[in-house]
């Protein structure tokens, strides 16, 4: 690597922040060519260019290769380690680097899952959750930890972990024998009729209270009841309470079911989905291109807008579009969508492009009014236009007076979802990258006479 170059990212790298984020390596063309993850951003991306650093015996020949290569790196800062950890698995997996060997695969986090939809829901560690009926928790980075953690928590909540259809209806269950896990006194055995319909969902609604808690206060109490199992000198209890506060702390260890979806686990035939889509906006063939908008900003700064592109029902990577929004001061949604729909589809009316068959705007009946405004200012009549709002689901369509709630597990529904969620997605990592880089590239253009890279649309 000449001197110039190594100068120029050691330069970049000082202005990296100490914190947990993600790291990608960039080629002259702009190409990712590794993703990381770091605990310590600047110290992680510094080893890499440092002379004392052996990456041949430490990381060997392929990232010796790779980091002649390096012209340019971008971050997204996180909250933790366990936010980089499933960053970094998303983007490998959206990005499919040439120099990562690991996680391109489809294995995914696992969940825990509660069939909130059973007479006696179950609990269960699972890489492939129900598509209705359930209540996710998760993912967690360790599929080990959290099956320990459930195994604790089952001796507290006393749950059914078994797979067996349990209806409070059926009579013949009083003639049942419960498994072991009921003589151990680790689950009220429904299955047996020795717990009633209404006092089992009192233990799983405090366990959902639980797991959606930060769970401090269980903590503490384990935690003094072990101390005072030490101080009696019950070694055996004290190391079973050790044990169950590691498990109940490894439930940390996860993210977000919405913020960090793995959208491999809830496939949807897309050719449904659009056949359904179809017959809901009353279009006389299904869909083939989608194009789906988001907005993203941090307290009404560095607002940028996303739009993604799917044709017959699956990501088409060349027609994603990023925006930094630029006519718009403090947090104002609505303006950033009419602007990003300008600039997207100004071409279109012009007669230089074709427009998607759906357009859909993330948001409520607000964004679509947004929308639909952009166009009438550019005098063209759009196409479909929907918005998709994510508290209730409910689907704003275009000179409809109501919105549309489908079921949950509607095909139509979940492929725009997916696709609501892809937008969210590109624009949460857009957003990062520019709070963490521009900073520091406005510096180092002004330095050397150069104008600012413009790669928005």
């Amino acid at each position: 690597m000449e001197e110039h170059i190594l100068t120029s990212l050691k330069q970049q790298i000082a202005g990296f922040p100490k914190s947990p984020g993600v790291y990608l390596m960039k080629n002259a063309e702009g190409r990712v060519l590794y993703v990381g993850k770091a605990k310590d951003l600047r110290s992680r991306t510094g080893s890499y260019f440092q002379p004392s650093t052996d990456l041949l015996n430490t990381r060997g020949p392929d990232i010796c290769r790779m980091v002649d290569q390096v012209r340019d790196i971008d971050i997204i800062e996180c909250d933790s380690e366990v936010d980089a950890l499933l960053k970094e698995n998303r983007l490998i997996k959206d990005i499919q680097p040439p120099h990562n060997a690991m996680l391109k695969d489809g294995k995914t986090f696992p969940y825990i899952e509660i069939t909130t939809g059973d007479d006696f829901p179950g609990v269960f560690v699972t890489r492939k959750p129900r598509l209705k009926g359930s209540k996710l928790y998760g993912p967690f980075i360790s599929a080990p930890a959290i099956r320990d953690a459930v195994n604790a928590l089952q001796k507290a909540f006393k749950f059914r972990t078994c797979e067996m259809d349990i209806r409070a209806d059926d009579e013949s269950r009083r003639f049942f024998r419960p498994c072991l896990l009921h003589a151990i006194n680790q689950c009220t055995a429904p299955c047996a009729d020795l717990i009633n319909r209404e006092e089992y969902r009192k233990d799983i609604d405090r366990l959902k209270k639980l797991l959606a808690s930060k769970r401090q206060t269980l903590l503490r109490q384990l935690k003094s009841d072990m101390d005072e199992a030490s101080r009696q000198q019950l070694f055996e209890e004290a190391a079973v309470l050790r044990d169950r506060i590691k498990a109940i702390k490894s439930l940390s260890l996860s993210g977000d079911v919405r913020e960090d979806v793995q959208p491999e686990l809830f496939y949807v035939d897309p050719r449904v989905g659009l056949e359904k889509l179809a017959s809901l906006l009353d279009m006389e063939t299904p869909p083939r291109s989608i194009e789906g908008i988001d907005i993203a900003h941090l307290a009404g700064s560095d607002t940028v807008g996303s739009l993604v592109c799917f044709i017959d029902g699956k990501p088409f990577k060349n027609g994603y579009r990023r925006y930094k929004i630029k006519s718009v001061e403090g947090i104002d949604d609505y303006a950033s969508i009419r602007e990003v729909i300008t600039r997207r589809y100004r071409y279109a009316a012009d007669g230089e492009e074709l427009f998607p068959d759906v357009i859909l705007i993330d948001g409520g009946l607000g964004q679509l009014h947004a929308g639909m405004e952009a166009f009438s200012l550019m005098n063209m009549r759009p196409p479909m236009v929907i918005s998709l709002a994510k508290r209730e689901e409910e689907i704003y369509i275009q000179a409809r007076s109501a919105p549309v709630r489908l079921l949950r597990n509607s095909p139509a529904l979940r492929l725009l979802q997916s696709i609501r969620d892809e937008a969210h997605r590109f624009a949460q990592h857009y957003h990062h990258m520019l709070r963490k880089t521009t900073t520091f590239n406005d510096y180092e253009n002004q330095g050397r006479g150069i104008p600012k890279r413009d790669k928005e649309h």
